[in-house]
């Protein structure tokens, strides 16, 4: 007998644990709990295994990923060789952060970096279809996680916009010093 109330308290805990990692996540801090239920009944979960990919670099995206347990790492290929051992290690993600969050706005998208479980992951999938289903059957619950999702591309937008500016002045700094260099190896002209 206790075992069947030991999974009826099993199955609650889950649910709640996913409804907790929902709440927490940016996305849907905003939800009441019955739209925190609408999502969580129709997002998917699933379980990588270390050096699993869940997805590469170039392929079409069709949603994002929050990360319930575990770690994902994230890598950026050579557009030029697409080798998968020239890979530049960008960062590794942990519970609670989400990532691929383009693809919910964007037809087609394609992904800009590659994904790696970097140890047994669960992951949430929240996929397009599933955010125009909530759209569709909530239309004030999907109007506040697409506020949210705003608030995030235009986040990262300005701070993609900031590392560029950064990066460019770094590249001039070093062409500068690369000219003074190249300037100072030369031998002056004597008449």
């Amino acid at each position: 007998m206790n075992y069947i109330w030991e999974n009826i308290l099993k199955k609650n805990r889950k649910k709640d644990s996913l409804r907790t990692c929902l709440k927490l996540n940016y996305l849907f801090q905003d939800l009441s709990n019955r739209e925190l239920d609408l999502v969580a009944n129709i997002i998917h979960k699933r379980t990588f295994h270390t050096g699993e990919p869940v997805f590469h670099q170039g392929e079409i995206g069709v949603g994002m990923y929050i990360i319930l347990r575990g770690s994902v790492d994230i890598y950026l290929h050579d557009n030029q060789r697409m080798d998968q051992q020239e890979k530049i290690f960008v960062t590794r993600l942990e519970a609670g952060d989400f990532f691929g969050e383009l693809a919910l706005i964007e037809d087609n998208s394609i992904r800009t970096a590659t994904a790696i479980s970097q140890n047994e992951s669960v992951l949430i999938g929240f996929f397009r279809p599933d955010l125009l289903e909530i759209v569709n059957r909530s239309p004030s619950c999907g109007s506040k996680i697409i506020l949210r999702l705003s608030e995030v591309l235009g986040r990262r937008l300005i701070e993609t916009t900031d590392r560029v500016s950064e990066l460019g002045k770094e590249l001039k700094e070093l062409q500068a010093f690369t000219n003074e260099e190249s300037l100072g190896n030369k031998t002056p002209f004597t008449t």
